[in-house]
């Protein structure tokens, strides 16, 4: 890609991800519906072996309760391997994650230590598949869910004694059916929740979709969300004597808008802050599909505009430009900018449209972050960067973790480290800061 395209995408990404034009998009939307004279329906896609599916399923009857909406619930299979990279490190992570997050939800998930095999979930999908236009389809949900996760296929026999079941034929077919509607609608994962053309994942983002229905003036009940997005604050001081290690790529969206509160944290907290650089998945022989780009682009944006992080003109810096950024850093971390660098680059690359890829650009953010672009331009020809990146993608994935942005808090001694995932588990990171300096003061009490 040229500086010229990167240029016109710039462009195009700041307008497509515009509030003006979401606004005019979910008007439009909304007013197809009042004119085809629909009712608000909203598309619920159940991965029976996806924990965050089963976590999404404890939500669905209390959806249905609090607003004036008609729920409708497809099965679907997994992913493809185009959308769900190193498949293996996912789905392990995936059960640790939603065991990680459910009590802070107020939801349950146990996980069994193993995925669930197919003989199982082909189980579960014959007794769902069953029951899905039913009203208490949600709640058969959750059910079988916490058979499928503990491995207990006796009480699946229960179930499907109780409840019915289809054919294995059958089920299939309404798999089928379910998978080929979330393509057409345009998503490739499990526990979504679809509605008037745009896509809300699992508990994370369900209160995008409640304050959606709550504009429309659909709530039942009274006010609050099934789900607040999580909001806490490690003291200052409270990192003393832990480390945090930070998998950061510079083409990742999601780890642009979580960088200066990654800094902040360390700065506000003390913890040592070791910021781990690695290549993007598609410089890795892992290329994303359109359709995953698009719901990630858009989920970023939403993300970012709910925390007042600027972001939306964009020049995509895959290939030559993430190199050179790269390049850039070891020069910086001698310098001890490695933070001001960092956030230099997200806040032009990502918000301003500046273009790392041309001298003129890379000397902005360059210079902005207080290096000389002379020192910094002499060492675009140079490539020991290459190892470290691998080196860290390689320590990320013993981590048990593969994308950006990723963590681990490490400390004090006899504590096990803390791996996690993605810009918004930044609350669980405080979470646990906190609970370990709690640890360490009641130690030094009785000391």
């Amino acid at each position: 890609m040229g500086a010229i395209q990167r240029k016109v995408g710039s462009y195009v990404a700041a307008a497509l991800l515009s509030p003006q034009v979401e606004r005019t998009v979910l008007a439009a939307t909304e007013l197809r519906r009042k004119l085809g004279r629909c009712s608000h329906r909203v598309l619920y896609f159940h991965q029976a072996d996806d924990p965050y599916s089963h976590l999404a399923a404890q939500l669905l009857s209390r959806l249905r309760e609090n607003y004036q909406v008609e729920i409708d619930i497809h099965l679907v299979s997994a992913p493809d391997d185009a959308a769900a990279p190193e498949r293996e490190l996912l789905v392990a992570y995936s059960r640790k994650d939603a065991a990680d997050v459910a009590p802070h939800y107020g939801l349950e998930f146990a996980d069994g230590g193993r995925q669930p095999g197919p003989h199982i979930v082909g189980r579960a999908n014959r007794i769902l598949a069953s029951a899905l236009s039913s009203s208490w389809a949600g709640e058969l949900m959750v059910e079988v869910g916490r058979a499928l996760w503990t491995h207990d296929e006796e009480a699946l026999v229960a179930l499907a004694s109780a409840h019915g079941q289809t054919s294995g034929l059958e089920a299939e077919a309404v798999v089928a059916d379910g998978t080929k509607l979330r393509a057409q609608l345009g998503h490739y994962l499990g526990a979504t929740f679809y509605y008037g053309g745009r896509w809300y994942w699992g508990p994370d983002r369900l209160h995008y979709l409640e304050n959606r229905l709550e504009a429309l003036g659909l709530r039942r009940s009274g006010p609050g969300l099934l789900v607040e997005p999580p909001t806490v604050e490690a003291g200052p001081g409270s990192g003393q004597g832990l480390v945090l290690e930070y998998f950061a790529s510079p083409r990742s969206p999601y780890t642009a808008i979580v960088a200066d509160r990654v800094f902040e944290l360390a700065q506000r907290t003390g913890l040592a802050l070791d910021i781990r650089p690695v290549l993007p998945m598609v410089m890795r022989g892992l290329p994303a599909p359109k359709v995953k780009r698009m719901y990630i682009m858009r989920d970023v944006k939403r993300e970012a505009d709910r925390l007042g992080i600027p972001f939306g003109r964009i020049s995509d810096p895959v290939g030559r430009p993430v190199e050179r950024v790269l390049a850039v850093y070891p020069l910086a971390l001698e310098l001890g900018r490695q933070i001001d660098y960092l956030h230099s680059y997200f806040e032009l690359g990502w918000s301003r449209g500046v273009d790392a890829g041309t001298d003129a650009g890379l000397r902005r953010i360059v210079e902005g972050a207080g290096i000389s672009w002379e020192e910094a331009r002499r060492r675009l020809t140079r490539d020991e960067w290459r190892t470290d990146a691998e080196d860290n993608r390689s320590a990320m994935f013993e981590m048990g973790l593969w994308g950006v942005p990723s963590f681990r808090l490490s400390g004090p001694e006899g504590q096990l480290p803390l791996c996690t995932w993605g810009q918004d588990r930044l609350w669980l990171l405080e979470n646990e800061i906190t609970r370990r300096a709690a640890l360490a003061d009641t130690a030094g009490s009785r000391a």
